[in-house]
């Protein structure tokens, strides 16, 4: 007997703006897209939180927030981390050096990870899973710190973003090298990801799709992918936006749009149908206890 294939399409940047907050809500409403992740301390977030209370099948997660955004604590209990007025650093390659060398902000990493977990939890939101803003929960410290909340902030899934690199320059060829790094740095980020959340029972889906992508998830790329896809649980995440006058946007002009374009397409919806692929959310297949088997595929077959 086939196994079940499940894909869960995630928005990030949730409360980003209310152009980010529309777009992830008009996507789950006439699209795809079945699950976004909240950056709890952003400008629009208490917006996002009402749009997600009304739209009960749209699964949340937190998208955890350590650089190009603001904390959820105040600056004179982590100033370490942040500038003066709350502000972590824009240079996501500083910040991560910090994190990893500087021994003193370890404990400040820690309260403030904390903090957004429980700003998370006041919202009275289910927490689907944990991801974070470029990518930063996956750094060894910061990674570590989650593990250890997990149990009390009942964290049962992480994002390992891993793909394949032959797969993505079949379909673009643009930014070669870039790719290359990224894929490299990333694949050994998911390597030792993957030995500490199996180590903690801890779930991360067998394929995530997004990184080499980013910015450019658009209806031809997934049209592309879809077909191609060796896994039976995947998660596919994008920046869909909608651009408003006097808004700062979370990626490349258009990009945003493009993106919600693709989320909306019927011949994506029909390319996932096609592929043998059910649209959930990681909430909906932990309630179903659908999601413990394929989590075990994933550490066995897709190593």
């Amino acid at each position: 007997m086939q196994a079940k294939k499940f894909a869960i399409i995630n928005g990030d940047d949730f409360g980003f703006s209310s152009g980010v907050n529309q777009a992830i809500i008009k996507a789950h409403e006439q699209g795809v897209l079945t699950s976004t992740s909240l950056m709890v301390t952003a400008d629009a977030a208490a917006e996002a939180v009402a749009l997600a209370c009304t739209h009960p099948n749209l699964a949340v997660g937190l998208h955890l927030v350590l650089v190009c955004g603001r904390a959820a604590l105040p600056p004179e209990q982590i100033p370490l981390l942040v500038d003066k007025q709350g502000n972590f650093a824009n240079n996501p390659y500083w910040a991560g050096w910090r994190y990893q060398f500087v021994k003193e902000t370890r404990d400040q990493l820690r309260r403030e990870i904390r903090a957004q977990l429980e700003k998370f939890r006041s919202t009275g939101l289910p927490l689907s899973h944990v991801d974070g803003h470029l990518h930063m929960h996956l750094h060894p410290v910061v990674l570590s710190i989650l593990t250890d909340l997990a149990a009390e902030f009942n964290i049962k899934i992480i994002r390992l973003p891993h793909e394949e690199l032959t797969l993505n320059l079949k379909f673009n060829h643009r930014g070669m090298l870039t790719k290359f790094i990224r894929w490299a740095v990333f694949r050994g980020l998911y390597l030792q990801g993957k030995s500490l959340l199996q180590s903690r029972g801890i779930g991360f889906a067998q394929r995530v799709y997004g990184l080499l992508q980013t910015g450019e998830i658009e209806e031809e790329y997934l049209l592309d992918l879809i077909p191609q896809i060796p896994a039976d649980l995947v998660e596919i995440y994008c920046h869909p936006a909608i651009a408003i006058a006097n808004e700062p946007q979370n990626g490349p002009a258009k990009a945003g749009e493009a993106e919600l374009k693709a989320l909306l397409s019927a011949r994506v919806r029909q390319a996932l149908t096609a592929s043998g692929f059910e649209l959930t959310n990681y909430r909906f297949l932990l309630e179903g206890n659908i999601i413990c088997s394929s989590l075990r595929r994933c550490g066995s077959s897709f190593s």
